[in-house]
């Protein structure tokens, strides 16, 4: 029989556990400076990584100029493409009051230039043609980071005409709607060539750099909202139309045996409606008129549809019903 094993003590016990707390820190500790180690190795590809795009971007910067250049030829050909591409850009839409966008009809021309260190910065040009609010041909607005990643911006002056300065009355509306509590105007689109407080966070210049500037065309042909609202408002108005015939038929159904002998009754299924007193001209140009009406609705209906117009026309002047 084995000797029975022998009784660990308390102390013991403690000082076991110990031990394995200073080798698990030991080895968490080494696996930690493992991970640092690893992690300057992603860093160091990540870095590799960003100068080779640099240098892509750079290179298919200087390919793509000569199709912006032609693209801007393109463009000068169609009146009021840049104030028709702002205007249908939501964010930048919101900019825009009435006398910013009488201003932008003379924006002939836009161009965002990145510098040679794509990282560094870019430049936006405003071209306009002679107008009534200011004596500039263009107007720019620079975006600068420095080494230390600080941002800056600077823009051009605008030389105003005398009593156009859009930003002065932009402020004048804006203090007036304030104190009358009423919906305030937005600030003019001219005050961002002034505004330098955050150019790290120049919204505006974001969004022409990066999202009109490389395809200017999809906004500028945007539908029109409003011939849009039209089209559903027409769409509407045939609906309900429709639906009216649907009901006027439903009815001619169900009041089918309940009229004397001397009503017109259709047959089953058919509408039943009186002739109307409609304008002696209708009734003397019949035949002309109703083939006006096949004509009409032939260009949109086809078939079953343009007969039970047909019927409809047939009951309302009261004549003979002849095939459609």
């Amino acid at each position: 029989m084995s000797a029975p094993a022998a009784k660990v003590s308390k102390k013991e016990l403690n000082s076991n556990h110990d031990g394995a707390d200073e080798t698990s820190e030991k080895e968490q500790q080494e696996a930690i400076e493992h991970i640092d180690e690893v992690q300057n190795e992603i860093d160091r590809l990540n870095e590799q990584a960003s100068e080779e795009i640099l240098k892509v971007e750079q290179k298919y910067n200087k390919l793509r100029q000569p199709f912006f250049q032609k693209r801007s030829e393109l463009i000068a050909k169609i009146p009021n493409f840049w104030v028709t591409t702002f205007v249908n850009h939501p964010q930048v839409s919101a900019l825009l009051g009435e006398e910013d966008e009488e201003a932008l009809h003379y924006l002939t021309r836009v161009e965002v230039t990145e510098f040679e260190d794509i990282k560094s910065g870019y430049r936006i040009d405003f071209y306009f043609d002679e107008n009534p609010y200011f004596e500039n041909k263009v107007l720019s607005k620079e975006f600068h980071l420095n080494e230390s990643g600080d941002p800056s911006s600077k823009s051009t002056e605008i030389k105003w005409k005398s009593g156009k300065d859009l930003t002065k009355r932009s402020s004048q509306t804006q203090n007036k709607a304030s104190r009358k509590r009423q919906h305030e105007e937005p600030e003019s689109f001219f005050t961002w060539f002034t505004d330098h407080s955050d150019a790290g966070a120049d919204e505006l210049g974001e969004v022409i750099k990066d999202d009109i500037w490389p395809n200017p065309l999809q906004y500028y042909l945007v539908p029109d909202m409003d011939d849009e609202e039209g089209e559903g408002e027409e769409d509407d108005d045939d609906d309900e139309e429709e639906e009216g015939l649907e009901d006027i038929d439903e009815e001619g159904d169900e009041d089918e045996g309940e009229e004397d002998e001397d009503d017109d009754e259709g047959e089953e299924g058919e509408v039943s409606i009186h002739p109307l007193p409609l304008p002696s001209l209708v009734y003397e140009n019949k035949k002309f008129m109703r083939d006006l009406l096949v004509s009409v609705m032939s260009h949109w209906y086809k078939g079953e549809v343009v007969k039970y117009f047909c019927k409809i026309f047939d009951k309302l002047i009261g004549g003979e019903q002849q095939n459609c």
